[in-house]
């Protein structure tokens, strides 16, 4: 599986971003995909995860009720709405494709990984 993410940029405090991750190759294997992020001089966190089946997704109580994760089954890709950004966001973003049936909040989780896209949100 591989994985491409892109939508990042530089956004003001209080704006909207919405990220894409498109998915192509063995995409039938992939049974979540995740959205992480990783600051400078930080540990790479969960942001937020979605069943391709279904659609159910858990989120990270930092994001909960300003980021929205959605699929596009048609189209293998899987969004990440970021509303009301702050400061704090600021991060490379990455999307990640689980093989297993598991929770998905979690790094090591995930089996396939996109290069990031960076998003930037000044105050």
């Amino acid at each position: 599986v591989q994985l491409q993410a892109s939508g990042g940029g530089l956004v003001q405090a209080g704006g909207s971003l919405r990220l894409s991750c498109a998915a192509s190759g063995r995409t039938e294997s992939a049974y979540r995909m995740g959205w992480f992020r990783q600051a400078p001089g930080k540990e790479r966190e969960f942001v937020a995860t979605i069943r391709w089946t279904g659609g159910s997704t858990t989120y990270a109580n930092f994001v909960k009720g300003r980021f929205t994760i959605s699929r596009d089954n048609a189209k293998n890709t899987v969004y990440l709405q970021m509303n009301s950004l702050k400061p704090e966001d600021t991060a490379v973003y990455y999307c990640a494709a689980g093989v297993a049936q598991r929770l998905g909040v979690s790094w090591d989780e995930y089996d396939y990984w996109g290069r990031g896209t960076q998003v930037t949100v000044s105050s």
